[in-house]
C-alpha cells in the first residue's frame, strides 16, 4: 500500500509515519508533503497512491485548494484538529478522520476501514466537494454574539468585543477588547474556530485565539516564532510557533 502524508507540522508527520510503520501492514510511505504547492506539483504528474492522509491547515492555505488545482482521485483519511459537528462531515465525506494527536488503534481502526472499502469504487470528488460545501456554509455563518459567565448571571457579549479567547485546562475564557475584563464561556477553542469570522480572528496557539482589531504589533523571536502585543495591557505570552506563522503572515496581509 503506498501512502501518501500532506502534513505541515514535522512532529505530527513524524508520529503518523512512526504508527504506519507499526500498523503491521506492508504500507511504503511514497512521499510526506507540506503544502498546498508541493502537492499540486505532485499530483500533477502520474503516481501510485493508495491512501493519502491530509491535514486540513496547512501553512499556505486549507488544503482543500490544492483539488480546485489538481485532480486527486485517492482515498482520504483526514487528520484534522477539528472537534464537534464537523467531525461529522469529515465522518461521512471521507475514509475517516484522526484527531491530532494521533493515536494507535484509531489509526488501526481507519486503515481496516480503508480495507474494507477499498473493493468498491469511490466517487471522491463528489465527497471532497460535498465536505468543501459544508465547511464553507459553517465559516459563512460567523458568530456574532457569545454567552458569557459572570457570577451567577448570564450576559452576551459581542465578539467584535473580544480581544482573544484563552484556553485554561478545559475552561476557556474571553478578555474584552479597551475594558480588558475576563469572563467564562461555554464553548472549546476547536469550536469557536468554526464560527467565528476567520478574516477576523486567528488561532496562533493551542491556548489562543486573537482578534487582528486587538494586534499592536508582532515582534520576530530568535527561535523563528513570532510575539504578539495587543493594544492593552495583557497577562498571556502570546507566541507563535514556527508551524503557524507562515500561515499567520498570510492572514494577516490579506
Amino acid at each position: 500500500m503506498n501512502v501518501v502524508i500532506i502534513e505541515d507540522e514535522a512532529l505530527a508527520s513524524e508520529r503518523l509515519i512512526t504508527l504506519l510503520h507499526n500498523a503491521g501492514e506492508p504500507i511504503t510511505i511514497a512521499r510526506t508533503l507540506e503544502s498546498i504547492e508541493e502537492a499540486v506539483t505532485y499530483f500533477s504528474s502520474p503516481h501510485k497512491t493508495d491512501l493519502l492522509f491530509l491535514d486540513i491547515e496547512l501553512g499556505d492555505g486549507k488544503s482543500f485548494e490544492i483539488f480546485k488545482k489538481v485532480s486527486v482521485k485517492v482515498p482520504i483519511i483526514f487528520t484534522t484538529a477539528y472537534d464537534q459537528y464537523a467531525l461529522q462531515a469529515f465522518k461521512h465525506f471521507s475514509i475517516d478522520y484522526l484527531l491530532k494527536p494521533i493515536e494507535k488503534d484509531e489509526l488501526n481502526q481507519a486503515i481496516s476501514k480503508w480495507k474494507q472499502i477499498s473493493q468498491y469504487p469511490l466517487k471522491i470528488g463528489e465527497q471532497l466537494g460535498k465536505l468543501q460545501e459544508f465547511l464553507s456554509k459553517a465559516n459563512q455563518k460567523s458568530k456574532e454574539r457569545i454567552l458569557v459567565k459572570s457570577g451567577n448571571r448570564l450576559q452576551y457579549k459581542s465578539t467584535d468585543e473580544v480581544a482573544y479567547f484563552y484556553a485554561d485546562g478545559k475552561e476557556v475564557y474571553i478578555y474584552t477588547l479597551a475594558e480588558n475584563k475576563k469572563f467564562l464561556i461555554d464553548y472549546t477553542l476547536e469550536q469557536l474556530e468554526l464560527q467565528l469570522d476567520e478574516k477576523k480572528y486567528f488561532r496562533i496557539s493551542r491556548k489562543v485565539i486573537v482578534n487582528v482589531e486587538a494586534i499592536a504589533e508582532i515582534k520576530g523571536l530568535i527561535s523563528t516564532r513570532l510575539e504578539i502585543k495587543l493594544t492593552q495591557p495583557c497577562i498571556h505570552e502570546l507566541l507563535i510557533s514556527r508551524d503557524r506563522s507562515a500561515r499567520f503572515k498570510i492572514w494577516l496581509d490579506r
